[in-house]
């Protein structure tokens, strides 16, 4: 008897070093891992489940646990593949964001790297590189490489975000100083030139309007309406995406052939400034002018903020409205009736 159970049990072992044998793996490296995997199950042998059951339970959880850790994408391919999917961007906040991508992707070493192995350090090695240099460029950046990892996250190809764990930098705004009514002179008679005759309309619709340089440049004929005295800024054109009506000021002396918006409108604006003598311009400093003066001048908070398209007044108050003596209003507005 003893000697039958002790074939049965070389049997047992026979057909067990085959089934190891089976695998393709070196035995004893295939038997380590079976025992390995039995001492993980016998952790919860209290279950109810059989050794076995509970083992093949734990390789297939660790299998499917392994395949999700290993899908994943490299930080160059999602990049681009979140630029991808913002087809719907307007093409100059496509050109930025694609900047934007290309100074992450330039930090040595990091481009190649898989999304799941990113540590918050990484990231604030990339934005500390790219750039250190400006605070405000570093908020954007910080903006853009966290939009990336969403994107990862929303294709499975990361489970968390390391970049929310960056603070996002205060940025302390400078108050910009409106044009002065000799500055403002400057530029209308620059306009007033036959070499720029076709950049006053759109002189006139920064100043006393406050609209955008580059909501005025997209302009259509059909935007614009004499009849009813506005010009209608669209969603699409629009920089945050939501439409207005602007009030149309300033217009004596310009016919209605003169109301429109001439090709090659970027080079002609800079070109503009420059006859005027403007060797330093700040970005937007007629929206800045319109909202100053005319807070200066009307008082009236709320149809200021309708016609410069804010949400409420806190921006306006906080960036764009800089103190102004009614004297200095009343010259500006005194330019819109000349």
């Amino acid at each position: 008897m003893a000697k039958h159970r002790h074939l049965s049990i070389k049997r047992e072992e026979i057909a067990a070093l085959e089934l190891l044998k089976s695998t393709g793996v070196p035995i004893v490296e295939a038997a380590q891992v079976a025992c390995a995997t039995v001492q993980v199950a016998k952790r919860r042998e209290a279950s109810g489940h059989g050794i076995t059951e509970r083992a093949q339970q734990v390789l297939y959880a660790g299998l499917e646990m392994l395949e999700q850790q290993e899908h994943t994408v490299t930080l160059q391919e999602a990049a681009w593949a979140s630029v991808e999917a913002r087809k719907g961007l307007r093409p100059t906040t496509r050109r930025d964001l694609r900047h934007f991508v290309r100074r992450i992707l330039r930090v040595e070493e990091l481009a190649n790297k898989h999304l799941r192995s990113f540590t918050t350090a990484d990231c604030k090695r990339i934005l500390s590189t790219a750039f250190g240099s400006s605070p405000s460029s570093y908020k954007k950046g910080r903006a853009v490489l966290s939009s990336i990892f969403n994107f990862g996250i929303r294709n499975e190809w990361v489970d968390n975000n390391p970049v929310s764990r960056i603070e996002i930098p205060k940025i302390q705004e400078k108050p910009i100083e409106p044009l002065t009514a000799e500055q403002v002179e400057k530029l209308r008679q620059a306009a007033d030139s036959p070499k720029f005759k076709d950049m006053r309309f759109s002189l006139i619709l920064m100043l006393y309007g406050g609209i955008r340089p580059a909501e005025v440049s997209r302009l259509q004929p059909g935007d614009i309406n004499r009849e009813e005295g506005q010009v209608i800024i669209r969603p699409h054109t629009s920089k945050t995406g939501g439409g207005r009506a602007v009030p149309l000021r300033g217009m004596r002396g310009i016919s209605k052939r003169d109301c429109c918006i001439p090709r090659n409108w970027k080079r002609k604006w800079k070109a503009l400034r420059r006859a005027a003598a403007f060797r330093h311009w700040v970005p937007d400093i007629c929206r800045h002018t319109f909202a100053s003066y005319h807070a200066a001048m009307f008082r009236n908070l709320p149809e200021l903020q309708l016609e410069m398209g804010h949400r409420d007044t806190s921006l306006m108050r906080s960036r764009y409205i800089t103190p102004t003596g009614k004297k200095e209003a009343e010259l500006f507005w005194k330019g819109a009736v000349r």
